[in-house]
């Protein structure tokens, strides 16, 4: 069940130089009851503060491409004239542990297989 569509914390000092960590969660504005009840149950935190944003997302397709024994995973973004495809960092991860290779490196062969299935988008 996912609640939180992200969450994050920043390490912060708080009254008198006492270190802590401020913890960010984005989410829903239906589902702010439950994220705090998680909160509440999970963290010695006595109060939260609620700020609503608003969020602008790109148009995106998903495109997965079956490579040995992986299948990977790309998002495709439009916004306006352009296009731009980018892996998924999960992708990157597998690709890294079949093949033996660094992050960047999985990176840089997932826009090598990427190319040799879409030339003609690059």
């Amino acid at each position: 069940m996912n609640v939180a569509r992200d969450c994050f914390y920043t390490p912060i000092f708080m009254k008198k130089n006492r270190p802590a960590y401020k913890l960010s969660v984005l989410c829903d504005y239906d589902k702010i009851e439950e994220v705090e009840d998680i909160i509440f149950s999970n963290t010695t935190s006595i109060g939260i503060r609620k700020i609503p944003v608003e969020r602008t997302i790109l148009d995106r397709e998903m495109i997965n491409i079956s490579y040995d024994n992986l299948n990977l995973k790309y998002k495709k973004v439009s916004h306006k004239e352009s296009t731009y495809v980018y892996p998924e960092y999960q992708s990157a991860i597998d690709l890294s542990r079949e093949e033996g290779l660094s992050i960047k490196k999985a990176f840089n062969k997932l826009k090598e297989i990427y190319g040799e299935n879409y030339e003609d988008e690059i």
